[in-house]
C-alpha cells in the first residue's frame, strides 16, 4: 500500500516478492489458513454427521416425499431433523465459539456485556420460559390449524388447488410461529459466562495473526501491538455499544458505532500516533472478504435459479452503468474515483465492493470513507424501512418472495439483509439471504472490470500517455483471487458431500467450516477496518467533497433507481417468467 499519497492501492509493477510483502497477498494467506484449520477442525466428524441425517431420513422420508404438490409437514420435519446435523456443535467447535464470541446482549447492566453469574443466568432463563411457554402455546396452535388443513388436502389426493393452497398457507403460518418459540427457546438456555479473559485471549491472537505478517511488511511487531492494543479496544466497546438491546432492535449495528467511535476519538482528541501502525483498513477488510468467499456456494445460488440470476446480476450493473453516467454528466461529481466507488457501494454489497472499486480504480481514502459512511446511513434506514413498506403495501401471497428478493438486491450490507428478512419471516429470510449471496459474487467482476476501466480509459484522458493491459494485473486487487478461490474451492466441497448425502453438505461446510470458522472471525475483522475508517477520517479532510451535496444525490438517485429496477425485476421473473420455481420455495 502506498504511504503517504492517500491512495488505497498505488500503482507498480509485479514482482514475486508482493506475495510476502504486499497486504492483499497476506490478507488471501490468512483466510485461508484459517479456512483450513476450521477444516482439520470438522471435517473429521462428518462420519457423525451422516449418522443423523440418515436417521433423520428413515424417520420422515418416506412420509416427506408422499407428494410434490405441497412441502407438507412431513417434509419440513425432515427438514427440520437433518438441520439437526451440524459440525460446529462437536465440542471443538463450541469451545471455538465460545472462544471467538463478542460482548454478550444486555440491557441496562453493562457487566452483563461481559460477565453473569449463575444466579443471575438461572433468573433469566426462568423468565425467558414464561415466553416461551406462550410462543410454544402459538406454535402448537399454528401446526393443529396446519395439520387439519394438509389431511383435507390429502383426502383430495392433492389434487385440488384450492386445499392445496389452503394447506400451504396454513403450513407457512406454522413455520413462522415455529421460528417464533425457536427464538424464544434459545433465551431460556441461559449459562454463566466470563468473557473479559477470551477477549483478551482473542486479541492476542489477532495481534499475531496480523502482526507478524505486518513485521515482514515492514512495519515492526512492537509498534504494530502497541496500536493494535488500542484499535482492538474500540472494536470492542463497538460491538458492546450495538449489543445493547435497544440498539440492537432498531439495527444499530456494530458497524456504525465502529466508525462513530473512530470518528469521535479522530475528530477530538484525535488519533494517537503511536496508534496509527494498527490502523489498516484494507487489510482488515480484505482478509475478511476471503473468507466472505468461501461463505459463497454455487449449489446454494442454483436453489434459487435463473429468478435469482437475474435480479442479482441484471439489475446490478445496469444501475451501477446508469448512476456513473448520472454522477458524470448530469451532476458532474468533481472525482471520477468517488464516483466508481460511490456506484460499487450501493449497487453491490456495500463496504465490500467499495474497498475493491477503490483499489482498483487508485481512490483516495478519503473517498472510501465517504462511500462507507453514506452506505452505513442508508443501510440502517432500509432495513427498518423496507420491512414495513412490505408489511403495509404488498398483498399477502407476495410479501415472503417478492419481498425477500426486493431487499436482497437492495440493502447493502449482508447482515442488514438477513435482519430485514427475518422481519418477515423464514421464506424471506432464506430468498433475501440468498439474492444477496448471488449478488456479492460481483465484488470481483466488479473490481476487474473498474479496472480495465480506469487504466485504458480514465488514466490514459488524464496523463495522456498509454496504459499497457499489464496494468490491469498491477492493478487488480489480489485478494478478490482470494475470494473467488474460497468460493470456488468451498463450493466444489460441498458438492462432493452433498453427493456422497444429501444434507452432508451443509452439515460439513454451512454449519461447520463456515458458520463454525470463518463467521467468528469474519466480523471481528470488518469491525478492525470499520474502527480503521473512523480513526483515519477527520471531517476537515471530506468537506469539499460535499460541495454542492453530490454525492449524496448520487447515492439517492443511484439507491432509488435500485429500488425500482430490483422490484420490477423480481416481480418479472418469480411471477411471469418463472412461477413453477416460486411455488417450490
Amino acid at each position: 500500500m502506498a504511504e503517504g499519497n492517500g491512495i488505497v492501492v498505488d500503482q507498480g509493477k509485479w514482482e514475486w516478492s508482493e506475495m510476502w510483502k504486499k497486504e492483499d497477498w497476506w490478507a488471501i494467506w490468512i483466510g485461508f489458513f484459517l479456512l483450513v484449520a476450521a477444516m482439520f477442525v470438522y471435517f473429521p466428524h462428518s462420519g457423525e454427521m451422516k449418522e443423523i441425517i440418515n436417521k433423520a431420513e428413515a424417520k420422515y422420508g418416506e412420509a416427506a416425499n408422499r407428494t410434490s404438490a405441497i412441502k407438507t409437514i412431513a417434509w419440513h420435519k425432515l427438514s427440520d431433523a437433518k438441520k439437526k446435523a451440524e459440525a460446529r456443535k462437536v465440542s471443538t467447535g463450541k469451545w471455538l465459539s465460545s472462544f471467538a464470541a463478542k460482548p454478550h446482549k444486555w440491557t441496562d447492566n453493562p457487566m452483563d456485556a461481559f460477565f453473569m453469574s449463575k444466579e443471575k443466568a438461572a433468573a433469566k432463563a426462568d423468565k425467558a420460559k414464561a415466553k416461551y411457554a406462550k410462543k410454544k402455546a402459538v406454535e402448537d396452535a399454528a401446526f393443529a390449524v396446519a395439520l387439519a388443513s394438509e389431511k383435507l388436502a390429502e383426502a383430495a389426493g392433492f389434487k385440488d388447488e384450492t386445499l392445496n393452497a389452503s394447506a400451504s398457507a396454513a403450513i407457512d403460518k406454522w413455520r413462522d410461529a415455529k421460528l417464533a418459540a425457536s427464538s424464544a427457546k434459545k433465551k431460556t438456555k441461559v449459562k454463566a459466562y466470563n468473557q473479559i479473559g477470551k477477549l483478551i485471549g482473542l486479541g492476542v491472537f489477532f495481534c499475531l495473526l496480523f502482526g507478524i505478517p505486518m513485521s515482514i511488511m515492514g512495519v515492526p511487531f512492537k509498534k504494530f501491538a502497541l496500536g493494535f492494543v488500542f484499535v482492538y479496544a474500540v472494536v470492542v466497546l463497538a460491538w458492546f455499544f450495538s449489543y445493547q438491546s435497544t440498539m440492537k432492535h432498531y439495527g444499530i449495528g456494530y458497524a456504525a458505532w465502529a466508525i462513530f467511535l473512530g470518528m469521535l476519538i479522530s475528530n477530538t482528541v484525535g488519533t494517537p500516533k503511536w496508534a496509527m501502525p494498527a490502523v489498516q483498513t484494507e487489510y482488515y477488510i480484505k482478509t475478511g472478504l476471503v473468507l466472505l468467499g468461501a461463505k459463497i456456494l454455487f449449489e446454494k445460488i442454483i436453489t434459487i435459479g435463473t429468478a435469482g440470476i437475474f435480479v442479482a446480476w441484471v439489475v446490478t450493473p445496469t444501475v451501477w452503468l446508469i448512476t456513473y453516467w448520472f454522477g458524470q454528466k448530469i451532476i458532474n461529481m468533481p472525482s471520477k474515483r468517488l464516483n466508481a466507488v460511490i456506484c460499487s457501494d450501493m449497487s453491490v454489497c456495500g463496504v465490500s465492493a467499495a474497498i475493491a472499486a477503490a483499489s482498483a480504480c487508485r481512490a483516495k481514502k478519503k473517498e472510501l470513507t465517504l462511500a462507507v459512511g453514506l452506505s452505513l446511513v442508508f443501510t440502517a434506514i432500509m432495513m427498518i424501512v423496507m420491512p414495513a413498506v412490505i408489511k403495509g403495501t404488498f398483498p399477502v401471497d407476495k410479501q415472503m418472495i417478492l419481498g425477500g428478493a426486493w431487499m436482497g438486491g437492495t440493502i447493502d450490507a449482508s447482515g442488514a439483509v438477513a435482519a430485514a428478512g427475518a422481519f418477515l419471516g423464514e421464506k424471506a429470510l432464506y430468498v433475501a439471504a440468498t439474492i444477496k449471496m448471488i449478488q456479492n459474487v460481483l465484488i470481483g467482476v466488479i473490481a476487474f472490470f473498474v479496472a480495465l476501466y480506469f487504466t485504458t480509459k480514465v488514466e490514459t484522458e488524464e496523463t495522456g500517455a498509454k496504459v499497457g493491459l499489464t496494468e490491469i494485473w498491477f492493478r487488480f486487487p489480489k485478494f478478490v483471487l482470494g475470494f473467488m478461490a474460497a468460493s470456488i474451492i468451498f463450493s466444489l466441497i460441498y458438492s462432493g458431500f452433498n453427493s456422497e448425502l444429501d444434507g452432508l453438505g451443509r452439515a460439513m461446510i454451512d454449519k461447520g467450516t463456515i458458520k463454525g470458522g470463518s463467521d467468528l472471525f469474519r466480523g471481528w475483522f470488518f469491525s478492525l477496518s470499520f474502527v480503521s475508517i473512523g480513526l483515519a477520517t477527520n471531517f476537515r479532510e471530506l468537506k469539499h467533497h460535499f460541495k454542492g451535496g453530490k454525492p449524496l444525490i448520487l447515492y439517492v438517485f443511484g439507491q432509488s433507481l435500485n429500488l425500482v429496477l430490483t422490484l420490477v425485476m423480481a416481480y418479472i421473473m418469480f411471477y411471469v417468467v418463472f412461477p413453477d420455481l416460486t411455488a417450490t420455495i
